[in-house]
């Protein structure tokens, strides 16, 4: 029966029936796919070893860092679960699902969202990570989302129920503004973006509002870049420098660190050739003054990731962020070809296409080892969940804002009127989700033990 649906690959888009007609096919597709089996998980015959998985996905990496990748991982089964976008995508290509395809996140979790500021100085909320970004089933984001709630929430030490809750709500905030992004019209979804500080707002908890309000008062009163040109930078004769802080900023050494400092110029200028005309008039009006390696995230480690101080003649200081882009832990799970040469690019289009707003210096480059990388500014007012404050009526509040974002995001590239069709107006899909989520959160807690024993066997090191 699955088959019969997967095998369609892809159900695009359909500009000539009216939004009745593909709400229809929706409420059809239940028929070939019931949405009760979203809820199903076990783990299945030749299911393959998750550290097999890990090791695999560290071909590449720069050896020296791995051992802060899996010293990271071992903190949590959430940590764990954080760098293993991979592992949970092989195991989404088992499960059932209904063949609509959309542009994904691919590493969807609760840490990937928050706030920052877009190019017109508003403070948004929204997902902002898109390493994995691929076209793939709709329901990966969403049930890779809701086991994180649940797997967080096990980790914060609330009970089955509690997590299974947190799990509903991403799923029913994700149908409930799927239903409302499906009456408007492709361009009133472009258009649409959630305000951060109406967020907040809307929370019930008096005491974290006004924790929240302030830190989004705090990201918009500074200029990002000269904070964070005092906070890391050195003077060396007239030349600001970035600060060491090893193992985690450092200037590259070695034969990597040759490389790196004589392409820098030419993958800068590369970088900047991605750009629209007017960023590029922008930032030719800065010049490349330092690079060094800087370590980020869980599921990045490992990965040529850094930060590049721009400088003006008159001394201003900008940012960036470069990022190794590598293949999309996506991409052999479904039946999609990439259409992007460059990953860097894959990920960029792939942000553009599910953010509200981008980052505006946000562009694509390459080096001549064909690794592939993209930019964007360091730090641009972002506010980021605080998990280890949030009682569970918080966690429900933030659960529903990512629900709300997901749905935002796929309305975008995919049918918001053929999703709602599918999911309709009772529980039953949220209610499969949660369940799933559960589930998925043992399958997850156990492979993160199988982790565990593999760095006390000494096949994964660690700091």
């Amino acid at each position: 029966m699955f088959d019969k649906i997967e095998n369609k690959s892809e159900i695009v888009f359909d500009p000539i029936a009216s939004k009745a007609e593909r709400f229809e096919k929706g409420v059809a597709i239940r028929k070939i796919m019931p949405r009760s089996v979203h809820e199903e998980w076990k783990s299945f015959e030749n299911r393959k070893d998750p550290v097999a998985i890990l090791i695999e996905t560290s071909v590449g990496r720069v050896e020296s860092l791995l051992p802060i990748r899996y010293s990271r991982m071992m903190e949590s089964p959430f940590s764990f679960f954080r760098g293993a976008a991979a592992i949970m995508a092989a195991d989404l290509a088992q499960t059932p699902n209904t063949g609509i395809y959309l542009q994904l996140c691919g590493d969807c979790h609760l840490m990937n969202f928050g706030g920052f500021a877009t190019p017109e100085r508003k403070l948004v909320f929204d997902i902002n990570d898109f390493d994995e970004t691929f076209p793939g089933p709709w329901e990966w984001d969403l049930k890779r989302l809701a086991a994180s709630f649940s797997i967080a929430g096990k980790w914060r030490k609330f009970s089955d129920k509690t997590c299974k809750e947190f799990a509903w709500h991403v799923a029913d905030s994700y149908k409930r503004h799927m239903l409302e992004y499906s009456k408007l019209s492709a361009l009133q979804i472009w258009y649409a973006d959630i305000d951060l500080a109406e967020l907040i707002e809307m929370g019930e908890d008096e005491e974290l509002k006004s924790f929240q309000q302030k830190r989004i008062k705090k990201a918009a009163e500074y200029t990002a870049h000269e904070k964070e040109f005092a906070k890391m930078t050195y003077q060396e004769g007239s030349r600001a420098r970035i600060k060491d802080e090893p193992p985690l900023i450092y200037h590259p050494t070695g034969e990597l660190g040759e490389r790196i400092l004589k392409e820098a110029q030419i993958v800068h200028e590369r970088y900047i050739e991605s750009l629209s005309d007017d960023k590029k008039v922008l930032l030719k009006r800065y010049s490349l003054h330092d690079l060094a390696i800087k370590v980020v995230g869980v599921g990045s480690v490992g990965t040529i990731c850094g930060v590049s101080l721009l400088m003006s003649a008159t001394g201003e200081p900008i940012f960036l962020q470069f990022k190794e882009a590598r293949k999309s832990v996506l991409e052999s799970n479904v039946k999609v070809e990439n259409k992007y040469s460059n990953q860097g690019e894959r990920i960029v289009m792939g942000q553009k296409l599910m953010q509200s707003a981008s980052d505006m210096f946000l562009g694509w480059t390459n080096d001549s080892q064909n690794k592939f990388f993209y930019i964007r500014q360091l730090r641009d007012a972002k506010v980021k969940p605080v998990l280890e404050i949030m009682k569970p009526k918080n966690i429900i509040d933030y659960a529903k804002a990512c629900g709300w974002a997901l749905a935002r995001a796929h309305a975008r590239s995919g049918d918001a009127s053929l999703l709602s069709g599918y999911m309709g107006n009772s529980d039953e899909f949220a209610n499969a989700i949660a369940k799933f989520s559960i589930a998925y959160t043992a399958q997850n807690e156990a492979d993160y033990n199988t982790m565990l024993k593999a760095i006390k066997e000494g096949r994964l090191q660690i700091l």
